[in-house]
């Protein structure tokens, strides 16, 4: 179902983020991401004037991730900054990813390695989405989600169940794809 339409109005700014999953021929996989900001119109920075059109940022992650969704090696980029010589020199810190889990409080610790002054603003909210776009690549690849023929036999519960709102384990969407592992809701 589409967005409603909106009044009348002019596009001004323009974020796109992008992930792009890589199965490694050495058995890792390499999940790179890019994040870019574009005025429409010529804006006036400390640094001098960046004309409408060309990227405020362009700012690039690549993470190199373990069966079990450990980062195993982390390499960040800045091609567009809003300050060169100086955004552009914390992408060393990036490294600090290395040894973090996926799956296992990654926003916790990433906040404690990379938030704030530790880290590129941008960089570390790019890093933020990196779990889930794990999780999709990963999916009926190297973590079995069952779905299909037979979704229903296995006696070990569907990794997806309860990690979103349509596949809570109280919900219709489970009651009928996944009848074995439905709960019935508590009554409020």
């Amino acid at each position: 179902m589409p967005l409603s339409p909106s009044v009348p109005r002019t596009l001004r700014h323009t974020r796109a983020i992008q992930v792009d999953a890589y199965a490694r021929d050495d058995g890792l996989w390499d999940l790179d991401a890019r994040i870019t900001d574009v005025k429409t119109r010529d804006i006036a920075l400390a640094s001098g004037l960046r004309e409408g059109g060309d990227p405020v940022h362009d700012l690039k992650l690549r993470i190199t991730i373990n069966r079990e969704l450990v980062i195993v090696d982390a390499e960040a980029a800045s091609d567009a900054v809003p300050y060169p010589g100086y955004c552009d020199t914390i992408a060393p810190a990036y490294k600090s990813l290395i040894g973090l889990s996926l799956t296992n409080h990654f926003r916790l610790r990433l906040k404690d390695r990379l938030s704030g002054v530790l880290g590129c603003t941008h960089l570390t909210e790019l890093s933020l989405i990196l779990p889930t776009a794990a999780i999709q690549a990963y999916a009926n690849d190297v973590i079995k989600t069952r779905d299909g023929d037979g979704a229903d036999e296995s006696t070990v519960r569907p990794f997806q169940l309860d990690r979103c709102y349509a596949l809570r384990v109280d919900g219709p969407a489970v009651a009928k794809y996944y009848p074995r592992w439905h709960v019935k809701p508590v009554p409020s």
